[in-house]
């Protein structure tokens, strides 16, 4: 399986709540973010972990470039516009069979991941991407799916009867690199707009439920994650 890790945005929020770590390198008992998901992701036969981080986190490139030694890194510094455009700068590492895709600062129990990547790796579609019953984002993206699980709708505002998010792991085929060219090109920004073109372009996806989902976004966050991984 390929994997990648998106980790070049700004963190911004965490910066402005005191933390000084850029997010890739902020740990949770103990562990940097991004170290943390390269040794889960080495647990679940990675063939190869593209990541990208900005241009403005040296400590975070030199802690990969370390790592490299011992694990089967693709390491690309750049400046992108959206975690969508992060994704087109790692998408030349991703063709050829399924990639799984997940941004630096998602928490979740290994043994949830486990039953996901095993689905996706057992699926037909075209993509099994993890949802969540967890509410606790500001902007979160909501998923309609049909009887069966599979994806109807990508919204920015909640169903009649909202039940699940995105939980910001997705597992695709090289054919959702296709879609992916087409946004870049039409000009379109953000991850979402790319998974609405997905649906457009006649992809069959599914929603995987994987439990609780913590993404690190605010200072509060940290000491929440840490509880929640202790509690595995």
């Amino acid at each position: 399986m390929k994997y990648a890790i998106i980790a070049a945005g700004e963190g911004s929020r965490l910066s402005q709540e005191g933390v000084a770590a850029p997010k890739p390198m902020v740990q949770i008992c103990g562990t940097p973010l991004i170290e943390r998901l390269i040794k889960l992701f080495a647990r679940h036969n990675a063939e190869s972990i593209s990541i990208i981080v900005n241009t403005r986190q040296p400590e975070t490139t030199a802690l990969l470039h370390t790592l490299q030694k011992e694990y089967p890194l693709n390491i690309v510094v750049k400046d992108t516009p959206s975690s969508m455009h992060s994704l087109h700068a790692l998408a030349p590492y991703l063709r050829g069979g399924k990639f799984c895709l997940t941004t630096v600062d998602t928490i979740f129990k290994e043994e949830d991941f486990c039953k996901y990547i095993k689905r996706f790796d057992n699926s037909p579609l075209d993509g099994t991407m993890a949802v969540t019953e967890h509410i606790d984002d500001e902007k979160p993206l909501y998923i309609t799916t049909d009887s069966t699980m599979r994806i109807t709708a990508f919204t920015d505002t909640p169903p009649h009867a909202v039940r699940y998010i995105s939980g910001g792991i997705y597992g695709l085929t090289s054919k959702a690199l296709d879609t992916l060219e087409k946004s870049v090109a039409a000009g379109e920004s953000r991850m979402r707009n790319f998974q609405r073109r997905l649906i457009a372009d006649g992809l069959h996806l599914e929603a995987f439920p994987m439990g609780k989902i913590i993404d690190i976004d605010h200072a509060e966050d940290i000491a929440k994650a840490e509880e929640f991984i202790k509690k595995q």
